[in-house]
C-alpha cells in the first residue's frame, strides 16, 4: 500500500481497555472478538471482548480502540501471491 504512514510503530495500552496504536497501514478485518491490523513489524491480532474502533485513520495511520483486551499477537506478514510464485516457479 503506497501511502504516507510513518513507519514507527507504537502500542499503548490503557488498563487493558484503550488501546492506541500508530505506524497502521491497513485493518484486515475486525469484529467484537478481533481486530486484525497491519503493522511495520507484522500482523498485529488483538482479541477480547466488546472490542470497539474508536478512530481510524489510515492517512495517519493511527487506530484507537476500546473494549477488553485479553490478547495481542504479532505474526509475521506474508504475501500469498509471493508464496504462489515460489510454489510455481513464478
Amino acid at each position: 500500500m503506497d501511502n504516507n504512514v510513518d513507519m514507527n510503530h507504537l502500542l499503548t495500552l490503557e488498563n487493558r481497555e484503550h488501546l492506541t496504536l500508530t505506524g497502521i497501514s491497513d485493518v484486515d478485518s475486525f469484529n467484537e472478538e478481533e481486530i486484525i491490523a497491519i503493522s511495520p513489524c507484522g500482523e498485529l491480532t488483538i482479541k477480547g471482548e466488546l472490542l470497539h474502533i474508536e478512530e481510524l485513520n489510515l492517512e495517519k495511520g493511527t487506530v484507537t480502540l476500546s473494549g477488553k483486551v485479553t490478547s495481542l499477537l504479532y505474526s509475521e506478514k506474508f504475501s500469498s501471491t509471493s508464496l504462489l510464485k515460489r510454489l510455481f516457479g513464478g
